[in-house]
């Protein structure tokens, strides 16, 4: 039997050229036949973008909220282009190229929002209904952003996985721990990503998209990992409110709840005592996130003055009100509202004035009309113990209505006392309306303006020798009732304080004054140096020939010194001349003494330090030496090197090796080379300087004989 092998390229090449150059002929036979309007009348409608699209979860800012574990069918996603988001800069197909955010192509994509509230690792399943689609998926922090904004960049993306493979697709504990990338060159592939850590209090954005465009089923299993997304606060009503003429109650609600969960008949609502009949509801705000936390009740007829009771029951739907963990508001919750029919208000009062107000809010037990405001201020005159002169009133408005009125003045009022505010009519003939249109009465509302305060504050001091005395006071006047010191980092309540500090030392001082209106703040930084502390430095070993020098590095504050240099001298100045001590043609030992007095305070203090006197300093090298311990000539160095400056000497033995080396003139030789004793014998010396007095550089060198 033959065997055949087909090359499906050639084949497809072949087809695909025949049908270039025969389409032409082909489509004039179909037009010809009446078959070609049917045929491009079966070519599916061009894709739409995903931004003309109202499907929940088709775009960022719609995404569909998610709070517990568990699985989310998906039926179709909306056919569409979602144009581009960021992944991280490692994706990018060059290594070489400049570190930027990678755009990849997105098409039918669905998002889901959810936030986290026990920190922990995060694990999810997604599984298309035919296995032969690939579906991508890429995880945001929006915590700090919004979900449009996230997308935009990769700077919030926590995870991602692009993988070409096909099937099931999500995060698992062995799964590769960073964004899988489309596929590159060397780049590893999988469709499990590791599971990322959420954080608890964060909020995330899951996107789901296609690779191709196409709109497959799928199921998202949110599963295994140790972070908790669900949410814990369950749905209750918050308050009712009824409108001006009673025809209309609107509903707050502790949280967002799903909108498909109300009926438009509100027939989850019932009033007592026995009302009005509730004709329909709807909710506020439902577009986009697909939950509201407000909603409106319509009512058959307007309200009677009185005391109500809303009550949440089951409605036709058999439920009352859920929220996305699919948890009701409680049946037979309720929340209690009165209405009053509308009537001329009262003003409630003003809020506390500032230190020296330059403006008041006046509040109102309903909201406030804005555009019945007058922008001058001419709603309201002020009189008191010094004349006000009303600058402007507004409110802080939110769909033309305000809680309160700022009346600002031309300059600010800084004279205490009693003042009083009237409302009245504008120059114009123009009253401040409610949202009920009520005008407010004439009336006069009171408040006072404290007087101004002043934190300076005055202390003294008691100087010792080791510690120092101080005492803050503050002189009070001015209704001043709370003080509050920050010595440093301590805190004192009082008026007048003493403490005791180190006679050197750094001290911040901050005192706040008030009297239930004012307050004001001073501080100083107060330096403590009267601690006597005597120092000074001078060269612990000299030549013979060579002049003392002290160098006085005394603290604090001294008005007598006194030195003593041994037997030899005594002075009385602050810094004493150089001079000669006795030579012996021996090494002699002296005791330098400073002693340093503040007689204003009766304080002292002295040191001392021990100078040596060398016999000679030529820097001679000996012949030999004898290293047995017995006291006498022990060790091997040049003699009294101390004017050798870059000083270097080094020992070398018989072989020419290096067995003693050192840069300091002080430091000898012992006769021993790590630790070993070495043989009698002759040895090689080097010695290099430059003589301190001439600047001239010198070089010796010779040999020495160790004898034991």
């Amino acid at each position: 039997m033959k065997k055949i092998t087909l090359d499906i390229n050639n084949i497809y090449n072949s087809v695909t050229c025949f049908f270039r150059q025969w389409k032409g002929l082909l489509l004039i036979i179909l037009l010809l036949t009446g078959s070609a309007n049917s045929i491009v009348a079966q070519r599916p409608p061009p894709p739409a973008l995903c931004d003309t699209a109202k499907t929940p979860g088709t775009l960022p800012n719609t995404a569909i909220p998610i709070c517990d574990k568990g699985v989310y069918y998906t039926p179709h996603p909306f056919r569409c282009i979602g144009g581009q988001v960021r992944v991280p800069n490692h994706c990018r197909l060059n290594p070489l190229s400049p570190p930027e955010d990678i755009p990849y192509d997105i098409f039918s994509p669905v998002y889901y929002k959810f936030k986290c509230y026990k920190s922990g690792t995060f694990g999810f399943t997604i599984r298309p209904a035919s296995p032969y689609v690939n579906l991508d998926w890429q995880l945001y922090d929006i915590t700090n952003t919004t979900p449009l904004l996230a997308i935009r960049s990769s700077q919030n993306v926590i995870a991602g996985n692009w993988s070409p493979i096909e099937g099931i697709t999500g995060t698992e504990i062995y799964g590769l721990p960073f964004v899988i990338c489309k596929p590159q060159m060397n780049s590893p592939l999988s469709q499990y990503s590791g599971m990322p850590d959420l954080i608890a209090e964060h909020e995330y954005l899951l996107l789901i998209a296609n690779s191709r465009l196409n709109t497959e089923d799928y199921t998202l299993t949110i599963e295994g990992g140790t972070a908790d997304i669900k949410d814990p606060i369950e749905p209750h009503l918050d308050k009712a409110i009824p409108e001006c003429i009673g025809t209309e109650i609107i509903v707050k609600l502790n949280k967002e709840v799903r909108c498909s969960s109300l009926t438009l008949t509100g027939s989850e609502f019932t009033i007592l005592p026995a009302g009005p009949a509730i004709l329909s509801a709807r909710p506020l705000n439902c577009n986009g996130n697909l939950g509201f936390t407000e909603l409106v009740l319509t009512l058959s007829s307007p309200l009677t003055d009185g005391n109500y009771q809303l009550v949440i029951k089951n409605g036709t739907d058999a439920n009352t009100i859920i929220d996305f963990c699919n948890t009701p508001i409680p049946i037979n919750e309720q929340t209690a509202f009165s209405f009053v029919a509308p009537r001329p208000i009262l003003a409630d009062s003003i809020g506390n004035p500032d230190c020296v107000p330059d403006s008041i809010k006046l509040y109102f037990p309903k909201l406030i009309d804005c555009s019945s405001i007058a922008p001058n201020g001419t709603n309201f005159l002020i009189n008191g113990p010094a004349p006000v002169t009303i600058r402007s009133a507004a409110g802080k408005c939110t769909n033309g209505k305000t809680e309160y009125v700022i009346i600002k003045f031309n300059s600010p009022i800084r004279t205490k006392g009693n003042y009083v505010l009237t409302l009245k009519t504008a120059d114009d003939g123009s009253a401040i309306l409610d949202e009920c249109g009520e005008e407010p009465p004439p009336q006069n509302i009171n408040f006072a303006v404290a007087d101004t305060v002043n934190a300076n504050f005055t202390y003294n001091m008691l100087l010792g020798c080791q510690r120092d005395t101080l005492t803050f006071s503050h002189p009070g006047g001015n209704d001043v009732n709370k003080w509050m010191w920050k010595f440093n980092d301590k805190l004192v309540a009082t008026q007048n304080h003493t403490l005791i500090w180190p006679a050197k030392s750094d001290n911040e001082i901050e005192l706040i004054v008030s009297n239930s209106g004012c307050k004001d703040t001073a501080a100083i930084t107060i330096k403590l140096d009267n601690e006597v502390k005597a120092i000074f430095d001078m060269p612990s070993v000299i030549c013979p020939d060579d002049k003392l020098e002290v160098l006085n590095k005394t603290e604090g504050v001294v008005d007598v010194w006194r030195w003593n240099f041994d037997i030899s001298s005594t002075s009385n100045l602050k810094d004493p001349t150089p001079f000669l001590m006795p030579s012996h043609n021996r090494e002699a030992y002296y005791t330098v003494k400073l002693v340093a007095y503040n007689n204003t305070i009766g304080c002292s203090d002295s040191t001392r330090k021990t100078l040596t006197v060398l016999d000679n300093c030529s820097g001679s090298v000996p012949t030999g030496f004898t290293p047995n311990n017995d006291g006498r000539n022990d060790y091997f160095s040049p003699h009294n090197a101390v004017k050798a400056d870059n000083y270097e000497f080094k020992v070398f033995n018989r072989m020419g090796q290096l067995i003693f080396h050192t840069r300091n003139w002080q430091a000898k030789w012992d006769g021993m080379v790590n630790g070993v004793v070495q043989t009698t014998g002759v040895y090689v010396w080097m010695l290099s300087y430059t003589h301190r007095d001439t600047g001239k550089p010198v070089f010796q060198k010779g040999i020495v004989t160790l004898i034991r």
